[in-house]
């Protein structure tokens, strides 16, 4: 266009104001290899000037060199030169072409419509238009919707290209640590033997225990480390060798690269609601391409998809029939194996706190959890568990000592993979103490800063050479026990008694879970008069049978009637404390097979409604010491001597101190030279017949 046409759309009022020069490259490698670009870009100011603005008065607005301009969220440079529009304070812009201002239509309409209320110009390299007159915002729209064409068409070549090329598996990706390509762009193992051994104990720790919490766990136990591979920023590229976590456990399971196969698309990468840019992993029916046995890998596809059924099993959640189906901690034998005979839904598991120990309960609560029904039934545990163990007893004692064989040498095969890896472990660290010292060798005695240095770098690969030779030389006298002959002939002879293996409080709860999850599929439970269970074993087999009802506690804790009827007998000549020493010396014992005390035996008598032995005396006739002190006319003190001399009869009722008497009939009482003293009844008698004879 001539550049009198151009001086037909600019005005006075246009040159009053400021003109600002837009520049953009959508990359950083852009900006620097790019450089006609951005050349061209600074070169519009020479047409500001012709046009008639001073070069003081064009401002260049450059901030966003190397952003993308399929948005505007992140581009601050075009934030701002939209806010000058909108005030008015912008005469013309300059743009190379309307892709430099933005690729969004959104974006673009946005500034024209600003540009057409402030009688804004643009301009890019083919001429000047008017946003408020409308052909040339016409055009404008246009050359807007193009650009963003522009951007899908380079989008769609360039991702098309990568799909086609991932399909057939030769699309270069980064690789996960323990592999590597080589020269002819194949995947390999890595040659890094610590490596390896590494992953490998990994997935052959998940594929005993059937946790990642476990594999942790082991790992730590035994004292390894995992490496880690720096991918991005300062020390890309380096090694790392680190304790191993629980997230990165699992991000090893779920990649299926270390099955062999090749993957694209696992990953989507989206908007938020703030428009932040989020990656979220596909589903697997999503995955673009997904080919196996790709490449060597540490596992096979068919035991990778049992680790992926494995670790969706192993989700903590509220999953209808799916929570808590792998074995945890706590005593309950059949925790996340116990199906609702009554609604079919999987029964949790409470445990209820009785004294000093923890009673499990099984609980069918997805009516009231999901539902805000009630619980359709709650089962004490301990009684069920107990017919489970005895069931699994009668089933695999027979395979006992077969098992135990298997695990001796399954034992014996950990404990020298274990071994392999620490001394790989204790290679690697005896070559970085020969690396430290050799470069401590090379460097010149005077120049003490770096001497210091190094010699401080090789002391401290000495101490942790030394430390990990000290750990491995324990461990290695601790796995020697373990792989003992001795050791061997005393899991022999635990198998042939295999109930008092398992029934040994040494066995933690957790084996024995996995011992019956090797064993059961599910137990289906149904309270009605009885508890109906049915279990369903591993295979199709099922077995059926009925237990009672679990007494209440008010049941146990009852007292039996025969020591009741015993203690009642007992009363009748014995204290509250003799008659406790009286039962247990019988054998008797309460609820918690306690021996009984005093305490016991009045909290029973008060119980059952027993008389005391105060309360029998009295109903005997048997009087106080001060009523019998003022129906004779005496002190108290003379009638506890009397008491004790044998003259009253008397009966205890608690120690020695605490008695009743027995009321004497005929019995008086004289005065003497002694003075007063009782005279019985047949004594009196006597006197009198001799009287009668004189």
């Amino acid at each position: 266009m001539p550049i009198e046409a151009h001086h037909q759309k600019v005005s006075t009022r246009h040159l009053t104001r400021d003109a600002y020069l837009y520049v953009r490259q959508s990359s950083l490698r852009q900006v620097m290899q790019n450089t006609e670009s951005t050349k061209r870009q600074y070169a519009l100011r020479e047409r500001a000037i012709a046009l008639g603005w001073p070069i003081e008065r064009i401002h260049t607005i450059d901030s966003d060199l190397g952003c993308s301009g399929a948005e505007a969220t992140r581009r601050d440079g075009f934030q701002t030169l939209v806010s000058k529009v909108a005030l008015g304070e912008v005469g013309i812009v300059l743009g190379l072409e309307v892709s430099r201002l933005a690729r969004n239509n959104a974006d673009w309409h946005r500034l024209i419509e600003l540009a057409a209320l402030a009688k804004t110009l643009i301009l890019d390299e083919d001429g000047v238009y008017d946003p408020s007159h409308f052909n040339d915002r016409l055009l404008l729209g246009l050359k807007g919707t193009m650009s963003e064409a522009e951007l899908h068409v380079l989008k769609a070549r360039l991702q098309g290209g990568i799909i086609n090329k991932a399909r057939r598996g030769e699309l270069p990706v980064p690789l996960p640590i323990g592999f590597i390509y080589q020269a002819d762009n194949t995947v390999a193992l890595d040659p890094d033997r610590r490596i390896t051994q590494s992953l490998e104990w990994l997935f052959r720790t998940y594929r005993e225990t059937g946790s990642a919490m476990a594999v942790v766990r082991r790992f730590q136990r035994e004292g390894l480390e995992f490496p880690r591979r720096i991918r991005r920023g300062i020390g890309k590229g380096e090694l790392h060798w680190g304790t191993l976590e629980h997230s990165r456990v699992l991000q090893i399971l779920h990649n299926p690269r270390y099955a062999g196969a090749f993957v694209y698309g696992r990953h989507r990468t989206c908007r938020n609601a703030q428009l932040q840019t989020t990656v979220r992993q596909a589903p697997r029916e999503d995955w673009q391409v997904l080919i196996p046995d790709a490449h060597v890998g540490y596992i096979s596809w068919a035991e990778y998809e049992r680790n992926q059924a494995t670790l969706d099993r192993n989700r903590v959640g509220f999953i209808s029939g799916e929570r808590g189906s792998m074995p945890r901690d706590g005593i309950a034998l059949l925790q996340g194996r116990v199906v609702c005979g009554i609604c079919g839904e999987r029964m949790r598991v409470r445990y209820q706190r009785i004294r000093n120990t923890l009673a499990p309960y099984y609980q069918c609560t997805e009516a009231s959890v999901r539902r805000a029904g009630s619980i359709c039934q709650s089962i004490r545990g301990s009684h069920i568990d107990k017919a489970i163990s005895d069931l699994l007893l009668e089933a695999v004692a027979p395979a006992a000592l077969n098992v135990a064989l298997a695990v001796q040498e399954e034992i014996a095969d950990r404990i020298r993979q274990a071994d392999d890896l620490r001394a790989t472990q204790l290679e690697q660290a005896r070559y970085e103490a020969e690396l430290a010292r050799r470069r401590y060798l090379k460097v010149d005695p005077d120049n003490r800063l770096v001497a210091d240095a190094l010699e401080a770098d090789w002391n401290a690969r000495l101490r942790r050479l030394d430390t990990l030779q000290q750990e491995q030389e324990q461990q290695r006298k601790a796995d020697q026990q373990l792989l003992a002959e001795d050791a061997r002939e005393r899991i022999m002879a635990l198998a042939k008694d295999f109930p008092r293996v398992w029934q040994d409080p040494r066995t933690a709860p957790i084996e024995r879970k996995r011992m019956v999850a090797l064993l059961v599929e599910d137990v289906t439970l149904t309270k009605r008069e009885e508890i109906t269970v049915g279990v369903r074993f591993r295979g199709g087999k099922i077995h059926s049978f009925t237990l009672p009802l679990p007494l209440p506690m008010s049941r146990i804790r009852k007292t039996p009637d025969e020591v009741v009827k015993t203690l009642d007998q007992l009363l009748e000549a014995c204290t509250d404390e003799e008659a406790a020493e009286r039962l247990n010396a019988l054998g008797h014992r309460n609820w918690q097979r306690q021996t009984f005390t005093k305490k016991k035996v009045g909290l029973i008598r008060r119980t059952y409604g027993l008389l005391s032995r105060y309360e029998r005396l009295r109903a005997l006739g048997y009087i106080t010491t001060n009523e019998m002190a003022k129906q004779l006319d005496v002190s108290n003190t003379t009638i506890r001597s009397w008491g004790r001399s044998g003259v009253l009869q008397r009966g205890l009722y608690g120690n020695s101190r605490r008695c009743l008497y027995l009321p004497p009939e005929g019995m008086v009482v004289v005065k003497g030279k002694g003075g007063r003293r009782p005279i019985p009844p047949r004594l009196i008698s006597v006197q009198s017949s001799a009287q009668e004879t004189v």
